[in-house]
Parts: structure tokens; sequence; C-alpha cells
């Protein structure tokens, strides 16, 4: 059990022969970048599979794993993208995050879960409570698409979404694309939303390049297949010795927007 944090210190740090006995590697806490998962099975010989919970699921929702044979019989286990199945016993839904209406199989929507992992609240909160919990179903916070054979795929965090223009930008289809063009396995950018007078919010850019290497990507912005209202500025990338985590390993986004913002208001920049 692991997080892709851990994953990237362990293709620095560890040799090929150290994981040689492990039969199944499950990732969570944070999505597992494709690059990532790739590169880690080049060199350890076994594909990472990614699971998904919270703490308020005590914690486990969903997982990938090794495909169930019997005789005359097969059923799948994994699928590459995913988060896997829900486990038996929990309940999924995914719904339209302002009406709350039922999303057709495929497209992207709020992540509901409900069964008996599910907490009865928090404790001594009463309205936070409320929030977070409809009818017996808990709301994630978590944008995800269920397909025709019951497997999940998280796209984005609802927090993790820029409205610019009128339009909902997802920070993390960016920062993908920003790390194909880099060819980084490692977490080289994190794209958050500060303020903007014009269009409501702008991407801002954090990174960890040299000067000489982000060059070369923002002549690659155009060529990446994003919109063009969801590329960012070449004056809206920042440059960091490195990008603000939790003690967890997952990036502290709360961090990263307070540095992106005071980045992106300091005089020579501000132009």
């Amino acid at each position: 059990m692991a997080t892709p944090t851990f994953l990237q210190l362990y293709l620095r740090s560890c040799e090929a022969a150290d994981f040689g006995s492990l039969r199944l590697v499950m990732v969570g806490a944070e999505k597992l970048p494709e690059r990532l998962a790739t590169a880690f099975e080049e060199k350890f010989g076994i594909r990472p599979a990614e699971g998904y919970g919270c703490t308020e699921c005590s914690p486990v929702v969903t997982g990938n794993t090794h495909d169930f044979r019997a005789a005359g019989l097969r059923q799948v286990g994994s699928r590459r993208g995913s988060i896997g199945r829900p486990l038996p016993g929990v309940s999924v839904r995914i719904v339209a995050p302002d009406t709350g209406a039922p999303m057709a199989v495929g497209r992207s929507g709020l992540l509901l879960v409900r069964g008996p992992n599910v907490m009865r609240g928090y404790l001594g909160q009463p309205e936070k409570t409320a929030e977070v919990l409809r009818d017996g179903w808990y709301v994630t916070g978590d944008i995800a698409a269920l397909d025709e054979e019951g497997f999940l795929q998280i796209t984005d965090r609802l927090s993790r979404f820029s409205k610019i223009g009128g339009e909902m930008v997802p920070h993390v289809r960016v920062e993908e694309k920003l790390h194909e063009a880099a060819g980084a396995t490692e977490t080289t950018f994190a794209v958050c939303g500060v303020p903007d007078p014009k269009k409501g919010e702008r991407l801002a850019v954090l990174h960890t390049l040299p000067e000489d290497r982000i060059e070369a990507i923002l002549l690659k912005l155009p060529q990446l297949g994003l919109p063009n209202l969801w590329i960012p500025r070449a004056t809206h990338f920042f440059r960091v010795d490195a990008l603000p985590r939790l003690a967890s390993g997952k990036m502290d986004l709360r961090s990263i927007r307070d540095l992106a913002m005071r980045l992106s208001t300091e005089p020579e920049i501000s132009q």
C-alpha cells in the first residue's frame, strides 16, 4: 500500500530486485498519473493498481484487484485509468453537481457514496455534517464517471476547477498535459486558480523546472490539445524550489494556492 508520491521515491531510490516478491501494489490518497504507473511498471515489472477512499468512508470505497477466475468464468478485476469497483456492500452514485440529477453512464458528475462504511457524522458539528450527508449518501466532493462495467474514474476534485469567463476549467487536466509535455514522471507542476478582475479567475502554475526547460514547455503550450481558455499564460508560471506537500505526501493545495496568490501579485509580474 502506498501513494503516488512514495512511488516516485521508490523509482529514484530502489532497485528492481527490491520489489521482486510483490504480487500487488495498491496506491491511493491522490490520483495515479499514467506516466508514473508506466514508469513504475517498466522498472519493477508490476503495474500499480489504484484505489479510492476517504476518512469519512472508513476509509476505502473502491479498488482494482486481480481478475477472478473459476471454471468457465473470468471476471476482470482492474481497468487502467480507473479507481476500480466499489467494495461489496458499498453503493456509488454520479449526479449533476448543481441539481443532484443522476448522470448517464460515462458522464462525469459529483460522486456520492452510501454503505455501512460511511460515517454517522462529524462529532459535535451538525451543520458541517448536513453539508456532506444527504439522505444517507456521503458527498465526496470528487468529480467521477462510472462506466458500463462498474469501474469508476476520478476526473478531478470539485474544488479543483476554476471558473474562467463562465467556463469550468479542470486543474488536473491541465497538469497532466504539462507533465506530458515535460516528459516528467515526478510531480513537477501544480495548477491552481487565482482571482482575475476581467474573467473572475485565471490559472497559475507552480513548477520546479529550470528556466531553460520551462521555456521549451511554453513553446509547446499551443500544441497540447487544450482549449485556448485552458492554457495558462507564460507570465503565470512561477518557479519554486519544491511544491508544498502535506505530511502524508499529498499536494498541499491550500499552501499551493496561497503561494501562487503571493507570487502572482508581486509588482514585477502583476503588470
